[in-house]
């Protein structure tokens, strides 16, 4: 039987204060001992903060996964592959998808076990009910500042309403005049009718 072949991935942050990620390969490396499993690769991110997506180590193993190359990840604590636990449970989805188990040392989450595949589900029923109720504050929040008369959205752009009625009336069609004033034309209309609306109202 081939021995399970096992990605250790370690990170510190300039928030870390010089620690040496030689700390936690430590302990990867002895778990994955006593696991009997076969490091094949070691994935160091030095000086990079775990909200950061994109980090150079991390995406070799993410791509090094993907290529069949580990069947698991092995990693000292999960805040320091993912950002939040949305982000883990769209890492393990995807590990998942490509046979490869995820392990956590010093936390209850081993994709290997049937307890942890369990915390697995867990996780993701937490992630699924933050993202809801992410969602219900933003939705609250924008009909209580419509409520209040706030903009909500993305900024208002201004438009010069007499100029661009000007240049129409000197003969230039709707699509020129919103490309002089910088602006959509679907926005210039839009402007337009407001501004005819509120002086056809006076």
């Amino acid at each position: 039987m081939p021995q399970t072949r096992a990605a250790l991935y370690a990170r510190t942050s300039t928030a870390d204060k010089g620690q040496d990620p030689e700390m936690q390969l430590g302990q990867l490396r002895q778990h994955a001992a006593e696991r009997g499993w076969v490091v094949v690769a070691e994935h160091i991110d030095k000086g990079y903060s775990g909200g950061r997506r994109r980090r150079p180590a991390l995406a070799d193993l993410e791509v090094g996964a993907r290529a069949g190359n580990y069947d698991v990840v092995v990693v000292w604590r999960f805040d320091r592959y993912a950002r939040s636990v949305s982000h883990l449970v769209t890492a393990l989805e995807d590990f998942k998808a490509q046979r490869v188990d995820f392990v956590s040392v010093t936390e209850a989450i081993d994709t290997t076990t049937v307890a942890g595949k369990v915390m697995f589900v867990i996780s993701a029923a937490f992630a699924e009910l933050e993202r809801d109720i992410i969602r219900e504050r933003v939705t609250a929040g924008m009909a209580q500042a419509k409520a209040a008369g706030k903009h909500c959205g993305r900024p208002r752009k201004d438009v010069d309403i007499s100029e661009a009625e000007r240049l129409l009336a000197e003969g230039l069609s709707q699509r020129q005049v919103a490309k002089k004033l910088n602006v959509g034309r679907a926005i210039l209309q839009r402007r337009l009718a407001e501004g005819r609306a509120a002086g056809s109202k006076g």
